[in-house]
């Protein structure tokens, strides 16, 4: 988050330290192990193949595996990328699926403006520029771009290329270097190969930013008036405000307020561009804030991309692809890289979600949710390479309620964590896959911290963690001696008392540190159930302050200390036996000097491992909600009520169908055909839902053309005293679900809040 301080030594840390000497050493380098892809069932569903450079052919040099701070390894993917160093070194891709595009990150040294070329065989398909620009800062937080403050860090960046022509699986595809003349050597992390679908035209009746107001798509000139302009234009006569191909210059926000924003898709319609002189002002979709008449209410922005030139970071700098509040609003489908934030929201504001979308090489924060955000939530997003925590709430001053991060994938925060909550009521984090926390933070983090977060604002309610996977997750903080876990507790400014935080089903995969960790004031009202820890750098449990807890079904695999838990609290770390634990008790905790970690102590296999090749796709489906986070569609929409909301993971967003116009169908992709025994469908709970019946009949499909009757038409009554849910018992096997609507005495179309599919 951008308000990054020192973290205080705490009385427990103190204590410890006391009694003890640091030990601190660089550890020996280990095997990379599982792809934050290999993960059935959790993450995002993402348009693209990843392969690691490391798994491709080359013939250039891995740069080893090592997750030591400031080195090339430790900000991979994997902890582990290739370096080429000479014309005609090459990193060679093999397709296992047809793709026209490719994004790829990479490294070069600090000071650097340089191409590489995409070949196959002979045949050079582009020349792509790279540079360090949006890389390499040095110091300590906030950083700069002096290389003489040392500290190097931010190595990588990202660079995506069109192909002009698809190629088929099995095609072979370089990225090689021509010459070295620019740089001296240039690193390979990875590729993610997809196969761009054509751009999306105009809709009907919309305002063009081109056509009708005269942006420039060359981007030649500043289009921030002409964007205004249209968007104003389209709130005026509630039409949509089409943005056609183009690269638009944007010098300045575009304010948005009862609007749909949309493009032709985000590898067509690219936002960017920022002040010559003024380098506080950039190219950013924001809503209004609090003060300024705001929130904005039903805005959608969707289908464009906006590519930033941030090159440093400032935290009181509006230059993030996001801001102001919005509420009743909608981010779909939305590329964001390059800014300082991809969404920092400042409430207080409702009902926000952000989904389908892509957030790249930001200088700080991916999401932050900060000052009375409510009832929002991060679905389906692809987060990567982020200065500062992945995802993240703040209830500064004001209370975050009934927030949530559900079906993300985030890989490598160069700082901070993979996705956290500092304070915050009700919070529900789940179906995520985390990996690869470089410094200063772990994968999942619960914290009563910084400033404003006490009191009302802390953690309260009841939090449910559930389906997560965090894999390499953890590291060392460069303000201690000492690691962090890979899940962690830190009530700095005040115990976590009278909160019920629940953890359920989570893979804790290869952890650099610790499994679990508590620091700061006490922790109480902990419930874990169905944790795997499959490998750590030093224990399984790391107490640095008291801790009551409840463990069932936690079991510790691979961990590199014996004994495999770290206390020095005494009988302040209070953990009742629920049944089936085992590997992490002890009758005498470790209490001395810091060991070193060591890694790859585990095969770091997940509790419910992907399907083989071979496996038919009706295989056992993991446990859970199996359509969160999958792709929706309806046959029509009122007003920004859209099918997405049916799997964001929050009740108290919603689709509606377009009024008066019986049939409507909203239909959801499970992603492969799964064997089912039960729907539950949910309108959101608030009492200001009535009671309704809506008549409906619910449709399977395994190819997504040919569907049959998996429930017949029947009348179904929603009732806020039971929450306002329907649970539909079925017995079939399908990969897409369809809900037909024919009548609802409560409005007249079809409405829905979540759409859930289970197997048990």
């Amino acid at each position: 988050m951008a308000n990054r301080t020192a973290p205080k030594i705490t009385a427990a840390a103190v204590l410890a330290a006391a009694v003890t000497t640091v030990i601190w050493q660089s550890p020996a380098a280990q095997a990379a192990g599982l792809s934050p892809f290999d993960i059935a069932g959790r993450g995002a569903t993402v348009p693209f193949t990843e392969i690691e450079a490391e798994k491709a052919a080359t013939n250039g040099t891995s740069t080893g595996t090592d997750r030591t701070y400031g080195t090339l390894s430790s900000e991979a993917s994997g902890r582990e990328a290739v370096t080429l160093d000479a014309a005609g070194e090459y990193v060679e891709f093999t397709l296992t699926k047809p793709a026209n595009a490719v994004t790829f990150r990479y490294s070069v040294p600090d000071g650097r403006n340089a191409s590489l070329d995409l070949r196959t065989g002979s045949t050079l398909i582009k020349t792509v520029p790279v540079t360090s620009k949006y890389g390499w800062y040095y110091g300590y937080y906030p950083f700069t771009n002096n290389p003489g403050d040392g500290r190097p860090h931010h190595f990588y960046d990202e660079a995506r290329a069109m192909f002009g022509t698809t190629y088929q699986a099995g095609t072979k595809i370089r990225i090689q270097v021509s010459s070295t003349a620019q740089s001296p050597s240039f690193t390979i992390d990875l590729a993610d190969f997809e196969n761009v679908p054509g751009p999306i035209g105009k809709p009907t009746g919309a305002i063009d930013v081109v056509a009708d107001y005269g942006a420039d798509p060359a981007g030649a000139t500043d289009s921030t008036a002409k964007f205004q302009a249209a968007v104003d234009a389209g709130a005026a006569s509630g039409r949509v405000v089409y943005v056609p191909q183009g690269n638009f210059t944007l010098y300045s926000h575009v304010i948005v307020d009862r609007v749909t924003l949309a493009g032709a898709g985000p590898w067509y319609s690219v936002l960017g561009g920022r002040h010559p002189s003024q380098r506080n002002l950039a190219a950013g979709v924001y809503g209004k804030y609090a003060g300024q008449g705001g929130p904005s209410q039903n805005v959608t922005v969707k289908d464009l991309a906006i590519i930033g030139d941030v090159q440093e970071r400032v935290d009181e700098d509006q230059v993030n692809a996001f801001g102001g509040a919005m509420s009743n609003s909608a981010i779909d489908n939305v590329w964001m890289q390059h800014t300082k934030v991809g969404a920092w929201m400042d409430g207080p504001m409702d009902r926000f979600t952000i989904r389908n979308s892509r957030i790249l090489d930001q200088t700080a924060d991916g999401v932050n949710f900060h000052i009375g955000v409510t009832n929002s939530t991060v679905t389906n997003t692809f987060v990567r390479n982020t200065g500062d925590d992945g995802l993240a709430m703040w209830a500064e001053s004001t209370p975050n309620v009934g927030n949530s991060f559900t079906r993300n994938t985030v890989v490598a925060p160069i700082l901070a964590n993979n996705i956290v909550s500092y304070g915050g009521r009700d919070i529900n984090i789940s179906d995520n896959v985390m990996a690869e926390t470089v410094t200063n933070g772990g994968g999942l983090h619960v914290g009563n911290r910084y400033p404003g977060v006490t009191g009302p604002t802390a953690v309260a309610g009841t939090w449910t963690m559930a389906r997560n996977t965090l894999i390499r997750t953890g590291n060392s903080d460069y303000n201690w001696n000492f690691g962090i876990g890979a899940l962690w507790f830190w009530p700095d400014s005040g115990a976590i008392t009278g909160a019920t935080l629940n953890v359920t089903d989570t893979d804790i995969l290869d952890s650099s540190y610790a499994g679990i960790q508590w620091i700061g004031n006490g922790t109480s009202g902990l419930n874990l159930t169905n944790v795997n820890i499959a490998g750590a750098g030093t224990f399984a449990l790391q107490a640095q302050a008291p801790a009551t807890a409840t463990f069932t079904n936690v079991k510790a695999t691979g961990i590199a200390q014996n004994p495999p838990t770290y206390s020095c609290v005494g009988s302040g770390l209070a953990i009742t036996d629920g049944g089936g634990n085992s590997g992490w008790q002890t009758s005498a905790p470790y209490c001395g000097p810091w060991p070193a970690p060591r890694w790859g102590n585990s095969t770091t296999t997940p509790s419910n491992p992907p399907a083989s090749p071979s496996t038919p796709p009706t295989t056992t489906p993991p446990t859970g909600n199996l359509a969160a986070g999958r792709t929706a569609t309806a046959t029509g929409q009122a007003d920004v009520y859209g099918p997405g909301n049916v799997t964001d993971g929050n009740a108290n967003t919603y689709w509606e169908s377009t009024n008066n116009a019986f049939p409507q169908s909203i239909t959801v992709d499970l992603g492969q055909n799964r064997a089912l025994t039960r729907l539950v469908l949910k309108l959101p709970p608030a009492t200001a839902w009535a009671t309704r019946t809506q008549t409906l009949s619910v449709l399977g499909s395994t190819d997504g053309s040919n569907y049959s009757t998996v429930k017949s038409s029947a009348g179904y009554v929603f009732n806020p005293a039971s929450g306002n849910t329907v649970t539909i018992p079925v017995t079939t096997t399908q990969r897409y679900l369809r809900l037909t609507f024919t009548g609802n005495t409560g409005w007249p179309a079809g409405q829905l809040s979540e759409f859930e599919a289970y197997a048990s």
